[in-house]
């Protein structure tokens, strides 16, 4: 991939002329197949570091997210300008996350949110190795830091996506971590 694919996907989805500071460079890593830790303030434009490269990039990317309400958001918000893109979280009555396993296990999603405790459960991890992935990002990473002020332990396992897709590049994004908490971050993800 290059960058002209990520400017006209930034263009025709999102409206924007431009990519902001370090937008490109990070895109241009993952298109590079490199696990990434970006650390931007909250508005600075950290999800279309990974919604870029998952629209423009062949297979689905795997969104981990904390929130089901920020899930939710992202994922109408982006299904409002034509990408195909869903959730799978307790929300969902069990012939809709069918639905949403089948689009995702057919190659029918460029994204796909999960809950880092769907992700971890026992009956993804199967799902997980039928479909082609293009990248994992995890949002809200500092959640991974034991010194991150929002640790959750389901975070801590989420180093098996590392040991089971070494091929697959990894983002990891979050507006708050210092620098012990940024070093544990890259070494909790084994990136």
């Amino acid at each position: 991939m290059d960058l002209v694919a990520a400017q006209e996907a930034l263009k025709q989805y999102f409206g924007y002329d431009s990519f902001r500071p370090m937008q490109a460079e990070i895109i241009n890593a993952i298109y590079q197949k490199q696990d990434t830790l970006v650390l931007m303030p909250t508005g600075g434009g950290k999800s279309m570091c990974f919604q870029i490269p998952a629209i423009t990039m062949p297979g689905t990317a795997l969104v981990v997210s904390p929130l089901i309400s920020l899930m939710q958001d992202q994922v109408e918000g982006l299904q409002a300008k034509g990408v195909k893109a869903a959730f799978l979280n307790s929300t969902l009555d069990t012939t809709e996350q069918q639905q949403v396993e089948d689009n995702f296990y057919q190659g029918q999603l460029d994204l796909l949110y999960v809950s880092p405790e769907k992700l971890c459960s026992g009956g993804f991890l199967p799902l997980l190795q039928r479909a082609q992935l293009s990248l994992v990002a995890i949002d809200e990473a500092h959640c991974v830091s034991a010194w991150g002020h929002d640790f959750r332990p389901e975070y801590t396992q989420l180093k098996f996506i590392k040991q089971q897709f070494p091929e697959i590049p990894l983002i990891a994004l979050t507006a708050t971590a210092d620098r012990i908490t940024r070093d544990d971050i890259i070494k909790q993800l084994g990136l």
